[in-house]
């Protein structure tokens, strides 16, 4: 006769580990996401916390607009699950600089837990480095800088920076209220349009196209363009599409704004001439190449990058524009030149970046603001605007986009370049294991 039946054996006990962990991954993350990085970086830094703290089997998952960690301690214990939402986006990129430092710092086992929290806390409710009427003024003069860039002069650089900066408190003035982003940005645009308006009513045709290309560069979404096609190749499409729309958002309260303002102008007799827009030549003159400087410069102070960053990144707007100017003047394409100009400071800003330990975004994002396309948007509503020119301004308005996305492609091949060569892998998961270089031949 068979004995009784065994008792089943007891659950061995779940590994433990610090809850508060948890919580410092998920805030290192939120605060990451929501200064600016990608998607990719976000969660190989989420993953390095992770390890570094000793959470076990820790899966990541990262998206636009929120995080999740979940912790399975096994031993038949639960899984732990924690999630935080992104609700508010501002670039800030010092504070994404001290976030990378705190997550290599805790990676080599130079910070305790308790050490991190209280880093991180001083991250969070620090200031950035530039006072904020600086970085107000620094938006003007990315539009004085711009315009120079396009030929203008003293006029036109005095002209745009007034008229960017009256756009920009017309812009807050409504955030105030409670009115959307896309709104704030169309009356940005169209106030930028209207000094351009005056001048031609002046007179003057040939400087209004400089004055709204200054305008407009001060307004194009640069960051989100890099972020949104990092994320695209990277393999993360649902964060990719996310922020690629955002993009379109913001270029169409763009062009709603200039539209609008061309139409009415148009309407009341102020003939604004597609044939009197200049081609903007790229010259390699020692003041176009600095004013590519000055735009990168100020660019970056808007972006509030660290001090020492502001050096590397007037360095690159003066290499990419003459890297550009150099292609044009030898034929080559528009498009084609401003990727391969943008593949140039790719290498350049990753390989600083990776030398001093840093990200990259704070190098190579102020580097490609001159090279944005303001002057094929401004024709190509114009051109809109005008008796039998609704196929050329839809063609402006195309390559306007296809030199966006080439400087955000070409930025990105920049990166993906060095990380092909370097010597080390990823801090968490290791080069081979990296979700983007897995071969699925588009199945």
């Amino acid at each position: 006769m068979d004995g009784p039946d065994p008792e089943p054996p007891e659950d061995e006990p779940g590994e433990a580990f610090d809850p508060r962990a948890i919580d410092l991954v998920l805030r290192v993350g939120e605060l990451l996401l929501a200064s600016g990085e990608s998607t990719e970086r976000v969660n190989e830094a989420m993953l390095s916390l992770a390890l570094a703290y000793e959470l076990p089997r820790a899966e990541v998952q990262v998206s636009f607009t929120s995080i999740l960690v979940s912790v399975h301690p096994g031993g038949g214990a639960p899984p732990v699950t924690g999630t935080r939402a992104i609700r508010r986006r501002t670039p800030a990129y010092w504070r994404l600089t001290a976030l990378h430092d705190l997550v290599r710092r805790a990676s080599v086992g130079m910070l305790a837990p308790a050490a991190a929290r209280e880093r991180l806390r001083e991250i969070k409710h620090g200031r950035a480095p530039y006072p904020p009427w600086l970085m107000v003024v620094s938006l003007g003069l990315i539009a004085a800088f711009a315009g120079v860039l396009g030929g203008g002069g003293a006029i036109v650089a005095a002209t745009a920076f007034v008229a960017t900066l009256l756009g920009d408190r017309a812009a807050a003035a409504l955030a105030r209220r409670g009115v959307a982003e896309f709104f704030q940005l169309a009356l940005a645009a169209a106030i930028g349009a209207t000094a351009a308006v005056v001048v031609v009513a002046m007179g003057n045709p040939g400087r209004a196209s400089t004055i709204v290309t200054g305008a407009i560069l001060a307004l194009l979404p640069g960051r989100p363009l890099v972020a949104s096609v990092q994320d695209g190749i990277t393999g993360d499409l649902v964060s990719a599409g996310a922020r690629l729309l955002e993009v379109f958002f913001i270029i169409a309260a763009i062009v709603a704004g200039l539209g609008a303002v061309v139409y009415l102008a148009m309407q009341v007799g102020v003939d604004v001439n597609v044939g009197e827009l200049p081609s903007a030549p790229a010259l390699l003159r020692p003041l176009p190449v600095l004013s590519a400087a000055g735009v990168a410069v100020t660019f970056a102070v808007c972006l509030a990058v660290p001090r020492d960053v502001l050096l590397p990144a007037a360095a690159g707007g003066a290499l990419i524009w003459t890297v550009y100017a150099l292609l044009l003047n030898a034929r080559v394409t528009p498009v084609l030149a401003s990727a391969v100009s943008a593949v140039f400071i790719g290498l350049a800003g990753n390989l600083y970046a990776r030398r001093r330990h840093a990200p990259a975004l704070p190098y190579v994002v102020p580097s490609i603001a001159p090279l944005l396309p303001g002057l094929l948007l401004y024709r190509g509503m114009v051109e809109l605007n005008t008796r039998d020119g609704a196929a050329e301004g839809a063609l402006s308005l195309v390559s306007a986009l296809s030199v966006a996305l080439a400087l955000g492609a070409g930025v990105n091949l920049g990166g993906e370049l060095v990380r092909a060569f370097q010597r080390v892998g990823l801090s968490a998961s290791g080069r081979w294991a990296r979700p983007a270089a897995r071969r699925t031949r588009g199945f």
